[in-house]
Protein backbone atom coordinates (compact mmCIF):
# COMPACT_ATOMS: atom_id res chain seq x y z
CA UNK A 1 0.00 0.00 0.00
CA UNK A 2 1.49 3.22 -0.70
CA UNK A 3 1.76 5.45 1.93
CA UNK A 4 0.14 8.94 1.68
CA UNK A 5 1.90 12.19 1.53
CA UNK A 6 -0.10 14.54 4.34
CA UNK A 7 1.13 17.87 2.66
CA UNK A 8 -1.65 16.64 0.46
CA UNK A 9 -4.35 17.90 2.74
CA UNK A 10 -5.65 21.00 3.38
CA UNK A 11 -7.09 20.95 7.49
CA UNK A 12 -10.52 19.92 5.93
CA UNK A 13 -9.18 17.05 3.89
CA UNK A 14 -7.10 15.77 7.19
CA UNK A 15 -9.98 16.09 9.27
CA UNK A 16 -11.18 13.74 6.89
CA UNK A 17 -8.66 11.48 6.42
CA UNK A 18 -8.47 10.95 10.56
CA UNK A 19 -11.88 10.19 10.46
CA UNK A 20 -11.49 7.01 8.18
CA UNK A 21 -8.38 6.03 10.86
CA UNK A 22 -11.37 5.96 13.02
CA UNK A 23 -9.77 9.32 14.76
CA UNK A 24 -11.56 12.38 16.17
CA UNK A 25 -11.65 15.61 13.92
CA UNK A 26 -10.02 17.26 17.03
CA UNK A 27 -6.80 14.90 16.31
CA UNK A 28 -6.84 16.30 12.68
CA UNK A 29 -6.35 19.99 14.02
CA UNK A 30 -3.02 18.99 16.40
CA UNK A 31 -1.78 17.09 13.48
CA UNK A 32 -1.87 19.93 11.12
CA UNK A 33 -0.02 21.98 13.86
CA UNK A 34 2.69 19.69 13.94
CA UNK A 35 3.13 19.42 10.55
CA UNK A 36 2.94 23.26 9.50
CA UNK A 37 3.99 24.91 12.39
CA UNK A 38 6.70 23.42 13.45
CA UNK A 39 7.45 21.63 10.62
CA UNK A 40 7.59 18.27 11.59
CA UNK A 41 7.81 15.27 9.44
CA UNK A 42 8.11 12.72 12.10
CA UNK A 43 5.54 11.26 14.18
CA UNK A 44 7.18 10.36 16.93
CA UNK A 45 8.11 13.99 17.75
CA UNK A 46 3.98 14.58 17.75
CA UNK A 47 3.72 14.23 21.99
CA UNK A 48 0.68 15.25 22.12
CA UNK A 49 -0.92 12.59 19.77
CA UNK A 50 -2.15 9.43 21.39
CA UNK A 51 0.58 6.70 20.60
CA UNK A 52 -2.23 4.61 18.83
CA UNK A 53 -2.53 7.35 16.28
CA UNK A 54 0.73 7.90 15.96
CA UNK A 55 1.30 3.83 14.89
CA UNK A 56 -1.71 3.88 12.37
CA UNK A 57 0.33 7.13 10.67
CA UNK A 58 3.81 5.41 11.12
CA UNK A 59 2.02 2.77 8.88
CA UNK A 60 -0.20 4.51 6.49
CA UNK A 61 1.09 8.19 6.03
CA UNK A 62 4.24 10.05 5.09
CA UNK A 63 5.03 13.68 5.65
CA UNK A 64 8.27 14.74 2.92
CA UNK A 65 8.82 17.50 0.86
CA UNK A 66 10.47 17.88 -2.32
CA UNK A 67 14.45 16.92 -2.42
CA UNK A 68 16.52 19.59 -2.90
CA UNK A 69 18.60 20.10 -6.42
CA UNK A 70 20.29 23.24 -5.82
CA UNK A 71 20.05 26.36 -4.07
CA UNK A 72 21.04 29.93 -5.25
CA UNK A 73 22.14 32.82 -3.37
CA UNK A 74 21.86 36.45 -4.88
CA UNK A 75 23.50 39.18 -3.88
CA UNK A 76 20.60 41.17 -3.09
CA UNK A 77 19.55 38.03 -0.62
CA UNK A 78 17.23 36.31 -3.03
CA UNK A 79 17.26 32.69 -2.42
CA UNK A 80 15.90 30.28 -5.12
CA UNK A 81 15.69 26.65 -4.71
CA UNK A 82 15.60 23.60 -7.58
CA UNK A 83 12.86 20.73 -6.57
CA UNK A 84 12.99 17.17 -8.17
CA UNK A 85 9.33 16.75 -8.72
CA UNK A 86 10.52 13.69 -10.30
CA UNK A 87 10.68 12.00 -14.05
CA UNK A 88 13.27 14.04 -14.94
CA UNK A 89 11.17 17.46 -14.23
CA UNK A 90 12.35 19.99 -11.53
CA UNK A 91 10.47 23.00 -10.53
CA UNK A 92 11.72 26.15 -8.95
CA UNK A 93 10.93 28.57 -6.00
CA UNK A 94 12.11 31.53 -4.68
CA UNK A 95 12.46 33.71 -1.47
CA UNK A 96 12.64 37.59 -1.90
CA UNK A 97 13.80 39.32 1.86
CA UNK A 98 12.30 42.88 2.01
CA UNK A 99 12.67 45.20 5.43
CA UNK A 100 8.81 44.56 5.79
CA UNK A 101 7.94 41.09 4.48
CA UNK A 102 9.36 37.92 2.93
CA UNK A 103 7.57 37.02 0.21
CA UNK A 104 7.85 33.32 -1.58
CA UNK A 105 7.36 32.61 -5.07
CA UNK A 106 5.69 29.42 -5.86
CA UNK A 107 5.36 26.91 -8.49
CA UNK A 108 2.07 25.45 -9.76
CA UNK A 109 3.46 23.07 -12.71
CA UNK A 110 6.17 21.48 -14.16
CA UNK A 111 6.45 24.09 -17.20
CA UNK A 112 3.76 25.71 -18.50
CA UNK A 113 1.52 25.09 -21.38
CA UNK A 114 0.58 28.89 -22.03
CA UNK A 115 3.39 29.83 -23.89
CA UNK A 116 3.83 33.64 -23.35
CA UNK A 117 6.17 34.99 -25.79
CA UNK A 118 8.51 36.73 -22.36
CA UNK A 119 8.61 33.92 -20.23
CA UNK A 120 11.18 31.69 -20.41
CA UNK A 121 9.13 28.70 -18.94
CA UNK A 122 6.57 28.92 -21.53
CA UNK A 123 9.57 28.29 -24.06
CA UNK A 124 11.11 24.87 -22.00
CA UNK A 125 7.30 23.61 -22.72
CA UNK A 126 4.73 21.44 -20.47
CA UNK A 127 5.32 17.85 -18.67
CA UNK A 128 2.66 18.18 -15.59
CA UNK A 129 0.51 19.63 -13.47
CA UNK A 130 1.84 19.62 -9.57
CA UNK A 131 0.10 17.44 -6.96
CA UNK A 132 -1.50 19.82 -4.08
CA UNK A 133 1.44 18.28 -1.68
CA UNK A 134 4.30 19.77 -4.42
CA UNK A 135 2.30 22.95 -4.32
CA UNK A 136 1.97 23.14 -0.34
CA UNK A 137 6.02 21.31 -0.04
CA UNK A 138 7.65 24.65 -1.28
CA UNK A 139 6.63 26.63 1.33
CA UNK A 140 6.89 24.03 3.96
CA UNK A 141 10.24 23.39 3.35
CA UNK A 142 11.43 27.55 2.53
CA UNK A 143 9.54 28.26 5.56
CA UNK A 144 11.37 25.72 8.31
CA UNK A 145 14.27 25.84 6.03
CA UNK A 146 15.18 29.75 6.78
CA UNK A 147 13.77 29.79 10.51
CA UNK A 148 16.81 26.88 11.14
CA UNK A 149 18.89 29.12 9.30
CA UNK A 150 18.14 32.31 11.26
CA UNK A 151 17.39 30.04 14.30
CA UNK A 152 14.41 32.21 15.50
CA UNK A 153 10.90 30.47 15.87
CA UNK A 154 8.62 32.95 14.57
CA UNK A 155 7.50 33.47 11.00
CA UNK A 156 9.41 34.41 8.06
CA UNK A 157 7.05 34.63 5.02
CA UNK A 158 4.48 36.58 5.50
CA UNK A 159 3.30 36.43 1.53
CA UNK A 160 3.04 33.69 -1.19
CA UNK A 161 2.87 34.81 -5.07
CA UNK A 162 1.63 31.84 -7.26
CA UNK A 163 4.08 33.71 -9.70
CA UNK A 164 6.33 30.37 -10.22
CA UNK A 165 6.28 28.33 -13.11
CA UNK A 166 2.87 27.58 -14.22
CA UNK A 167 -0.48 29.16 -15.15
CA UNK A 168 -2.17 28.35 -11.16
CA UNK A 169 -5.40 28.32 -12.91
CA UNK A 170 -4.59 25.58 -15.20
CA UNK A 171 -3.83 23.46 -12.17
CA UNK A 172 -6.96 24.54 -10.05
CA UNK A 173 -8.03 21.24 -8.12
CA UNK A 174 -4.58 20.83 -7.10
CA UNK A 175 -3.89 24.73 -6.49
CA UNK A 176 -7.03 25.44 -3.44
CA UNK A 177 -6.28 22.89 -1.03
CA UNK A 178 -2.47 24.10 -1.03
CA UNK A 179 -4.20 28.00 -1.09
CA UNK A 180 -6.30 27.20 1.79
CA UNK A 181 -3.59 25.38 3.90
CA UNK A 182 -1.62 29.03 3.50
CA UNK A 183 -4.49 30.37 4.98
CA UNK A 184 -5.44 28.37 7.25
CA UNK A 185 -4.56 29.68 11.03
CA UNK A 186 -3.81 25.94 12.24
CA UNK A 187 -1.75 26.21 8.99
CA UNK A 188 0.60 29.21 8.13
CA UNK A 189 -1.74 32.31 8.98
CA UNK A 190 -1.33 33.89 5.84
CA UNK A 191 -3.66 36.94 5.13
CA UNK A 192 -6.06 36.75 2.14
CA UNK A 193 -4.30 39.69 1.24
CA UNK A 194 -0.81 38.51 0.95
CA UNK A 195 -1.69 35.16 -1.16
CA UNK A 196 -1.72 36.02 -4.83
CA UNK A 197 -2.58 34.22 -7.63
CA UNK A 198 -0.91 35.04 -10.58
CA UNK A 199 -2.92 34.03 -13.70
CA UNK A 200 -2.46 34.73 -17.55
CA UNK A 201 -6.24 35.01 -17.59
CA UNK A 202 -8.18 31.85 -17.57
CA UNK A 203 -11.48 33.05 -17.26
CA UNK A 204 -13.53 30.16 -15.85
CA UNK A 205 -11.07 29.27 -13.71
CA UNK A 206 -11.09 33.14 -11.95
CA UNK A 207 -14.79 33.14 -11.54
CA UNK A 208 -14.53 29.66 -9.52
CA UNK A 209 -11.78 31.08 -7.37
CA UNK A 210 -13.82 33.80 -6.77
CA UNK A 211 -16.02 31.34 -5.42
CA UNK A 212 -13.99 29.00 -3.92
CA UNK A 213 -10.99 30.83 -2.05
CA UNK A 214 -10.95 34.03 -3.02
CA UNK A 215 -6.94 35.39 -2.62
CA UNK A 216 -5.49 38.45 -4.20
CA UNK A 217 -5.61 38.17 -7.95
CA UNK A 218 -2.55 39.34 -10.07
CA UNK A 219 -3.46 39.56 -13.82
CA UNK A 220 -1.27 39.27 -16.80
CA UNK A 221 -1.78 41.50 -19.15
CA UNK A 222 1.37 42.48 -21.38
CA UNK A 223 -0.79 44.72 -24.13
CA UNK A 224 -3.67 47.09 -24.39
CA UNK A 225 -5.06 45.48 -27.59
CA UNK A 226 -6.14 42.06 -28.56
CA UNK A 227 -4.56 42.20 -31.82
CA UNK A 228 -1.03 42.69 -29.67
CA UNK A 229 -2.00 40.33 -26.52
CA UNK A 230 -2.65 37.46 -29.18
CA UNK A 231 0.77 37.72 -30.03
CA UNK A 232 2.47 37.53 -26.23
CA UNK A 233 -0.11 35.76 -24.48
CA UNK A 234 -1.37 33.10 -26.76
CA UNK A 235 -4.56 32.37 -24.00
CA UNK A 236 -5.70 35.84 -25.09
CA UNK A 237 -7.29 34.10 -28.48
CA UNK A 238 -9.51 32.12 -26.27
CA UNK A 239 -10.07 34.51 -23.75
CA UNK A 240 -10.10 38.45 -25.12
CA UNK A 241 -9.69 41.83 -23.11
CA UNK A 242 -13.23 42.39 -23.00
CA UNK A 243 -14.23 38.99 -21.14
CA UNK A 244 -10.87 39.36 -19.33
CA UNK A 245 -11.78 42.68 -17.63
CA UNK A 246 -15.53 41.42 -17.19
CA UNK A 247 -14.18 38.60 -15.22
CA UNK A 248 -11.91 40.61 -13.13
CA UNK A 249 -14.92 43.25 -12.39
CA UNK A 250 -16.50 40.18 -10.96
CA UNK A 251 -13.73 38.91 -8.43
CA UNK A 252 -13.90 42.23 -7.31
CA UNK A 253 -17.02 41.58 -5.11
CA UNK A 254 -15.39 38.57 -3.20
CA UNK A 255 -11.78 40.13 -3.09
CA UNK A 256 -9.86 40.72 -0.34
CA UNK A 257 -8.16 43.75 -1.91
CA UNK A 258 -10.11 46.35 -3.37
CA UNK A 259 -8.39 46.27 -6.69
CA UNK A 260 -6.81 43.80 -9.34
CA UNK A 261 -3.45 44.14 -10.21
CA UNK A 262 -1.88 43.91 -13.92
CA UNK A 263 1.01 43.10 -14.80
CA UNK A 264 2.79 44.53 -17.53
CA UNK A 265 6.17 43.16 -18.72
CA UNK A 266 7.81 46.17 -20.93
CA UNK A 267 8.83 44.76 -24.01
CA UNK A 268 11.36 47.18 -25.96
CA UNK A 269 9.56 48.40 -29.41
CA UNK A 270 6.72 46.01 -28.85
CA UNK A 271 4.24 47.54 -25.99
CA UNK A 272 5.94 50.44 -24.51
CA UNK A 273 5.07 53.82 -26.35
CA UNK A 274 3.16 56.46 -24.86
CA UNK A 275 0.69 55.96 -27.70
CA UNK A 276 0.01 52.41 -25.91
CA UNK A 277 0.13 53.90 -22.36
CA UNK A 278 -2.96 56.31 -23.19
CA UNK A 279 -4.52 52.91 -24.91
CA UNK A 280 -3.91 51.04 -21.71
CA UNK A 281 -5.75 54.12 -19.87
CA UNK A 282 -8.64 53.99 -21.95
CA UNK A 283 -8.82 50.42 -21.72
CA UNK A 284 -8.40 50.48 -17.74
CA UNK A 285 -11.18 53.09 -17.39
CA UNK A 286 -13.46 51.77 -19.41
CA UNK A 287 -13.36 54.31 -22.41
CA UNK A 288 -12.45 51.99 -24.98
CA UNK A 289 -14.66 50.60 -27.65
CA UNK A 290 -15.23 46.69 -28.07
CA UNK A 291 -12.16 45.64 -30.60
CA UNK A 292 -13.79 45.08 -34.27
CA UNK A 293 -14.45 41.07 -35.12
CA UNK A 294 -14.47 39.80 -31.56
CA UNK A 295 -17.38 38.83 -29.56
CA UNK A 296 -19.02 41.10 -26.93
CA UNK A 297 -17.85 38.33 -24.21
CA UNK A 298 -18.34 40.72 -21.32
CA UNK A 299 -22.24 41.07 -21.99
CA UNK A 300 -22.60 37.85 -20.55
CA UNK A 301 -22.21 36.68 -16.75
CA UNK A 302 -22.10 33.51 -14.65
CA UNK A 303 -25.13 31.90 -13.77
CA UNK A 304 -26.55 34.47 -10.52
CA UNK A 305 -24.29 37.15 -10.80
CA UNK A 306 -24.60 40.60 -12.21
CA UNK A 307 -23.48 41.72 -15.71
CA UNK A 308 -20.23 43.59 -14.71
CA UNK A 309 -19.24 47.23 -16.06
CA UNK A 310 -16.49 45.25 -18.12
CA UNK A 311 -14.41 47.21 -21.01
CA UNK A 312 -16.88 49.40 -22.25
CA UNK A 313 -18.46 50.56 -19.11
CA UNK A 314 -17.37 52.35 -16.22
CA UNK A 315 -13.59 50.74 -15.78
CA UNK A 316 -12.12 48.47 -13.13
CA UNK A 317 -10.51 49.50 -10.07
CA UNK A 318 -6.76 48.49 -10.32
CA UNK A 319 -3.24 48.95 -9.98
CA UNK A 320 -0.34 48.82 -12.89
CA UNK A 321 3.10 46.82 -12.17
CA UNK A 322 5.22 47.44 -14.54
CA UNK A 323 7.96 44.66 -15.04
CA UNK A 324 11.32 45.20 -16.31
CA UNK A 325 11.84 42.43 -19.07
CA UNK A 326 14.21 39.61 -18.23
CA UNK A 327 16.12 38.85 -21.76
CA UNK A 328 16.22 35.56 -22.47
CA UNK A 329 17.74 34.34 -25.97
CA UNK A 330 14.43 32.47 -27.30
CA UNK A 331 12.09 35.17 -26.90
CA UNK A 332 13.70 37.68 -29.58
CA UNK A 333 12.88 40.43 -27.70
CA UNK A 334 14.80 43.36 -25.70
CA UNK A 335 14.30 45.21 -22.57
CA UNK A 336 12.85 49.01 -22.62
CA UNK A 337 15.10 51.46 -22.06
CA UNK A 338 14.70 52.96 -18.24
CA UNK A 339 13.76 56.38 -19.65
CA UNK A 340 10.45 54.94 -21.93
CA UNK A 341 9.39 52.45 -18.92
CA UNK A 342 9.44 55.58 -16.79
CA UNK A 343 7.51 57.81 -19.31
CA UNK A 344 4.83 54.93 -19.95
CA UNK A 345 4.42 54.94 -16.14
CA UNK A 346 3.84 59.30 -16.20
CA UNK A 347 1.20 58.67 -18.79
CA UNK A 348 -0.74 56.15 -16.63
CA UNK A 349 -0.15 58.32 -13.36
CA UNK A 350 -1.43 61.59 -14.96
CA UNK A 351 -4.27 59.25 -15.38
CA UNK A 352 -4.39 58.72 -12.01
CA UNK A 353 -3.88 55.12 -12.23
CA UNK A 354 -1.63 53.40 -9.25
CA UNK A 355 1.39 52.07 -10.96
CA UNK A 356 4.35 50.55 -9.80
CA UNK A 357 7.74 49.57 -11.72
CA UNK A 358 8.78 46.32 -10.34
CA UNK A 359 11.94 46.25 -9.02
CA UNK A 360 14.36 43.38 -10.48
CA UNK A 361 15.54 41.04 -7.63
CA UNK A 362 17.67 37.88 -8.26
CA UNK A 363 18.56 37.94 -11.86
CA UNK A 364 22.06 37.55 -10.91
CA UNK A 365 20.96 34.07 -10.09
CA UNK A 366 18.09 33.95 -12.71
CA UNK A 367 15.78 33.97 -10.39
CA UNK A 368 14.13 37.37 -11.44
CA UNK A 369 9.81 37.55 -13.14
CA UNK A 370 9.92 35.34 -15.80
CA UNK A 371 13.21 34.10 -15.65
CA UNK A 372 12.57 30.81 -14.00
CA UNK A 373 12.51 27.84 -16.04
CA UNK A 374 13.48 24.28 -14.09
CA UNK A 375 14.10 21.21 -15.90
CA UNK A 376 10.57 20.26 -17.83
CA UNK A 377 10.46 17.29 -20.09
CA UNK A 378 8.31 19.13 -22.19
CA UNK A 379 5.22 16.61 -23.84
CA UNK A 380 4.31 19.85 -25.96
CA UNK A 381 6.27 20.15 -29.31
CA UNK A 382 6.99 23.60 -27.95
CA UNK A 383 9.81 24.28 -30.58
CA UNK A 384 7.04 23.83 -33.18
CA UNK A 385 4.62 25.89 -31.24
CA UNK A 386 6.32 28.56 -30.34
CA UNK A 387 6.78 30.90 -33.05
CA UNK A 388 9.99 33.72 -33.26
CA UNK A 389 8.50 35.94 -35.47
CA UNK A 390 8.79 39.61 -34.69
CA UNK A 391 6.10 41.00 -32.50
CA UNK A 392 4.12 43.54 -34.30
CA UNK A 393 2.85 45.93 -32.04
CA UNK A 394 0.15 48.32 -34.27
Amino acid sequence: MNAVNLLGFDLQGLAAYCEQLGEKKFRATQLFRWIHQKGASDFAEMSDLAKSLRDKLAGRAVIHGLPVISEHVSADGTIKWLFDVGGGNAVESVFIPEDDRGTLCVSSQAGCAVGCRFCSTGHQGFSRNLETWEITAQLWFAEHALRKRLNISERVISNVVMMGMGEPLQNYDNLVPSLKTMLDDHGYGLSRRRVTVSTSGVVPMIDRLREDCPVALAVSLHAPTDALRDQLVPLNKKYPIDELLAACQRYLAAAPRDFITFEYCMLDGANDSPEQAAELVRLVKGARPPAPGRPKQADAAPSGGKVPAGAGGAGIACKLNLIPFNPFPASGLTRSPKARVQAFAEVLLEAGIVTTVRKTRGDDIDAACGQLAGEVQDRTRVHVRMVRAPVNPS
